[in-house]
């Protein structure tokens, strides 16, 4: 056992560096640093922000930032399974995947049904060779491509911790959790920000087609549908 806020602090005053320059380099505010070397967790919100910014904050310092999150783990949450953040988001996150893909299915069902009847009426009433409405194809493509925009994740082996942000490092969170051997998750989108613990324990596709995941612990990569890029810090 060691005293997390006095290694950190310690460690930064030993390389003489300020706050502001920190927090230009890690992103993360010089008040939440100072709440890390003073190990008041509760001024940072929520388990998978300490975390987070206890592993960045620790490995921009030179050490091992796995190391301070299993401390903090150790003396802050009762088991592994409390260090999982709360889940209700990616249930919620599923819910509107699946509502987007049933209103674009039933949009095109619609127009199929729309267009059938315009061919029922011209041939009734119009003779035997009814001119034939055309389908808006830009529009259904447009719909087949709004449902085909996602980023899934499925876990394999022992599964791995993972943390998904969209557009960037700094985007919105869309997961953060682990991802069990067998599970899937779903995430909208086509520019995404990973972090994964053990690239081995996932498997991962962006609009159907497979990423490939360097085999590095606690990798960071930013994923598009162009390419795969590494991230370092």
């Amino acid at each position: 056992m060691f005293e997390i806020g006095h290694s950190l602090r310690e460690a930064r005053e030993r390389q003489a560096l300020g706050y502001p320059e920190i927090e230009s380099a890690t992103k993360i505010r010089a008040k939440y640093i100072r709440a890390l070397e003073e190990e008041d967790f509760t001024a940072i919100p929520g388990d998978a922000y300490i975390r987070g910014f206890l592993r960045t904050y620790a490995d921009y310092l030179g050490l091992d930032g796995d190391v301070y999150v299993d401390e903090y783990a150790s003396r802050f949450l009762t088991s592994w399974r409390d260090e999982v953040p709360p889940r209700p988001e990616r249930p919620r996150i599923r819910r509107r995947e699946r509502l987007l893909e049933r209103r674009a299915v039933l949009l095109v069902l619609v127009g199929i049904a729309a267009v059938t009847a315009l061919v029922f009426a011209a041939w009734r009433f119009g003779g035997s060779s009814p001119s034939v409405p055309t389908l808006n194809t830009k529009q259904t493509k447009q719909q087949h491509s709004a449902a085909a925009r996602r980023l899934v994740l499925h876990g394999v082996g022992r599964g791995t911790y993972v943390e998904v942000r969209r557009n960037g490092a700094s985007g919105k969170l869309g997961l953060s959790g682990t991802v069990a051997a067998g599970e899937t998750d779903t995430i909208p989108g086509s520019r995404f920000y990973l972090l994964v613990r053990s690239p081995a324990g996932l498997r991962v596709t962006l609009n159907g087609r497979a990423v490939a995941l360097p085999a590095v612990h606690n990798l960071r990569v930013l994923v598009t549908p162009q390419r795969t890029r590494r991230l370092h810090g």
